[in-house]
């Protein structure tokens, strides 16, 4: 029977669990470690790769009319005026002058009161704080400096002189890669509308964090896909990958009573987007938002063709015309992807009296595919096993161990994720057969060496 756990419980069980087994570190932790970043270790790593493979499998491998693209982190800087950023990328940051702690105004009014800021102006969020006497969280005083804006993005210099022409910007996102580029996949790849552009790639916002692990870091990966249509089918393909979002989540074992769709108002919609939904999911610290579905409509392709006076237009033949596509943007987090599926996984129950700790990984994630155990070190136990190893990790991250008993390696596997294991022992040198465990079920399969790999195939999938 598994053990219910919730809340601050269980977030402080998972990051203790992704630190013990090689999941997440705190970043430069050495030095004292850096806020809000961290660093994935050797099984965060695979963990994190299957994610964006699965991503990359389901939205471009298995689809005739959607390709792949990797633009540069760092673009021309009328790439940011073209799209907003510059003018609409903001936070409105307030200062305690005590502590000098510096938070965003509208958290602290939401967190006090509940009132949506929504459209404020920092002003007017300025005039709330002191109205309602918030408190500094951090000194507990009440003496604030006014709210102003802060642009989200990291600025830096390129080139030898650090000097206003000089001035670049860490993209706050993948998309704008994609749109300057549309032209470019026009011209070289035979694409037809509706089609897709996706990217995976990193993107950086420079905000306050309020920690929540790797919820929310100032470094974060992306996971977009911008999927271009004729104006007027918008809504269909809206609809279309929407449900997408849900679907892949539950495909990947996620449990759907944890998720749900967040559809924004009007007046809560992004300068750019028609309509916006976000799939949320219910992590320890309440719901929050996961995969951002947007009709961007044709706002993107217009601003960057005004901007740079270049044609970023679609030919038409069925009306013999230039048309500007509209847009559909699902945009995921792979950091905020891995946390979901790591809270989703985590579990405990209890076998012979003692606590067990497993993480319940669909078989398509989980960083180890397969452990081979020697039952001892035994050398010709070592040797059998050895060629199992040898023939299954062309197909699947294996791992051999053989450090520790046989109940301690299988906890170690059940921690870190991995669905099965297979043990050789004294019997399998007479009898060619070897021990298949279950990670979630504990049952025992004994099956002959020949047949071990069609039996990890038809229940691993690779």
């Amino acid at each position: 029977m598994r053990k219910e756990i919730h809340g601050e419980e269980l977030m402080n069980k998972l990051v203790a669990l992704c630190k013990r087994r090689g999941f997440i570190y705190q970043s430069s932790e050495i030095y004292g470690g850096q806020a809000n970043a961290w660093d994935y270790g050797p099984f965060g790593t695979e963990l994190k790769k299957n994610i964006k493979d699965y991503w990359w499998k389901k939205v471009v491998q298995e689809r005739d009319n959607v390709v792949g693209l990797d633009s540069a982190i760092i673009m021309h800087p009328k790439t940011w005026e073209a799209s907003g950023h510059l003018a609409n990328f903001n936070d409105a940051l307030i200062d305690c002058k005590v502590c000098q702690a510096r938070y965003r105004a509208d958290h602290l009014i939401e967190a006090a009161s509940g009132e949506d800021m929504e459209g404020k102006s920092e002003t007017e969020m300025t005039g709330l704080i002191k109205e309602q006497g918030i408190n500094c969280p951090n000194c507990g005083k009440r003496e604030w400096t006014d709210a102003r804006a802060f642009n989200l993005m990291f600025k830096t210099y390129q080139g030898v002189v650090e000097d206003s022409s000089n001035e670049v910007y860490l993209r706050p996102e993948t998309a704008q890669g994609i749109f300057v580029n549309f032209k470019n996949v026009l011209d070289t790849c035979r694409v037809n509308l509706p089609f897709g552009i996706a990217q995976i790639g990193k993107a950086f916002r420079n905000e306050i964090t309020p920690g929540n692990f790797i919820f929310r870091t100032r470094e974060f990966e992306q996971m977009e896909l911008e999927f271009f249509v004729k104006p007027g089918t918008d809504e269909e393909w809206f609809a279309y990958w929407r449900e997408f979002t849900m679907n892949w989540f539950v495909e990947l074992g996620v449990s759907p009573e944890r998720l749900k769709f967040n559809d924004h108002s009007p007046e809560k919609l992004s300068h750019y987007s028609k309509a916006t939904t976000d799939l949320v999911y219910h992590f320890p610290f309440g719901w929050e938002e996961l995969w951002g579905v947007a009709n961007r409509t044709d706002f993107d392709l217009s601003s960057h063709m005004e901007s740079s006076g270049k044609k970023l237009t679609y030919f038409e033949r069925e009306l013999e015309q230039h048309i500007i596509p509209y847009v559909i943007e699902p945009s995921l987090g792979a950091d905020r992807a891995l946390l979901a599926f790591l809270v989703d996984a985590y579990a405990e129950d209890e076998v012979d009296g003692k606590t067990r700790v497993f993480l319940d990984l669909h078989p398509q994630l989980a960083p180890v595919k397969v452990a081979v155990l020697p039952l001892t070190k035994k050398e010709e136990l070592q040797e059998l096993a050895r060629g199992i190893y040898d023939q299954l990790k062309t197909d699947y991250n294996v791992e051999f161990d053989l450090s520790g008993s046989i109940g301690k390696r299988y906890r170690r596997q059940d921690e870190i994720g991995t669905p099965y294991c297979v043990t050789v022992d004294f019997d399998s040198i007479e009898d060619q057969q070897v021990t298949v465990r279950d990670r979630n079920s504990l049952e025992q399969d004994r099956i002959p060496i020949k047949e071990v790999k069609s039996y990890l195939w038809e229940r691993i999938k690779a």
